[in-house]
């Protein structure tokens, strides 16, 4: 592995990814610091993040801090060399100033849009409900400010086929991606050979944080629309719509579904306290 002293801050599938290509690259982090373990499922049994799990298969030291604080950074500073670098992959968390000044090289993130447009916690789904078919990745260094610092370096990938556009499919791409680029510009950093572009601030878009409601589908919305919120929240929070069975209200979730001739067509469905059917079967179930 080549010898480079950095930590990587990440928590979900979208970091794992990244964490491949790089030590694909041969840089294998020293530490790899991410959330701690969350109840999850209708167990609520306590499960680590994708990252935890990584870094146990891989035998890197893990942290789990709930905060970024000062038991944080003297956690850090116990560590017999100093790290060179940060990387910040989908970490989840904001990262103080106190934290990103530590490392020489500074803090590097990979966020999965072309800033400065898309800034913000939710670039990917955005990207995918405004229809974009030229995505991308940009690394920037991270500053005080989101998703503000200067870009030393990007890609585009030109998606045209809607299907690709799938949240779980693109995440991957664009994670993969991004982890490519940056393997390429670690070493070029180190040999400070890397141009910063500062963003044009100007131009900035930003996104919001997804709320499990956003989710809703609304049948006789537009079916393009409708089709691309399908494709956007296929991990989370998963579309659904509301129909009305004997005089109630119940949440049918869309599991399956395509666009056809312009109309938004379901395949399969999840009703609420049911099992997956066909939505065929569930509309017949409706009318009996």
């Amino acid at each position: 592995m080549t010898n480079i002293n950095f930590a990587f801050f990440g928590t979900d599938e979208f970091s794992v990814a990244t964490l491949n290509e790089l030590k694909d690259a041969s840089y294998l982090p020293s530490l790899i610091v991410c959330a701690p373990d969350r109840p999850k499922g209708r167990g609520l049994l306590l499960t680590p993040p994708p990252a935890k799990v990584w870094a146990e298969e891989n035998k890197v030291r893990f942290l789990q801090p709930e905060k970024l604080d000062s038991n944080f950074i003297s956690e850090l500073n116990r560590d017999s060399s100093p790290y060179k670098l940060f990387v910040v992959s989908s970490y989840g968390k904001i990262i103080p100033q106190s934290v990103l000044d530590i490392p020489e090289l500074g803090t590097l993130n990979v966020h999965p849009s072309l800033l400065p447009k898309y800034r913000g916690a939710s670039p990917i789904e955005s990207q995918i409900l405004n229809d974009e078919s030229n995505v991308g990745v940009s690394i920037i260094l991270l500053d005080s400010e989101m998703d503000h610092g200067p870009i030393l370096a990007s890609k585009t990938l030109e998606i045209n086929n809607l299907e690709e556009r799938k949240y779980s499919l693109l995440s991957k791409k664009l994670a993969s991606t991004g982890g490519k680029l940056l393997a390429d510009l670690i070493n070029d950093l180190v040999e400070g050979k890397v141009e910063k572009k500062e963003q044009d601030h100007s131009s900035a878009t930003f996104t919001k944080k997804i709320q499990k409601s956003d989710g809703e589908i609304k049948l006789e919305d537009n079916a393009k629309t409708n089709y691309l919120k399908f494709l956007a929240y296929d991990v989370w929070p998963e579309t659904y719509c509301l129909m009305s069975k004997n005089d109630n209200q119940i949440r049918v979730k869309i599991k399956e579904a395509i666009l056809e001739n312009d109309t938004f067509v379901i395949k399969t469905v999840i009703p609420e306290g049911g099992k997956l059917m066909s939505f065929d079967d569930f509309e017949r179930g409706l009318q009996g």
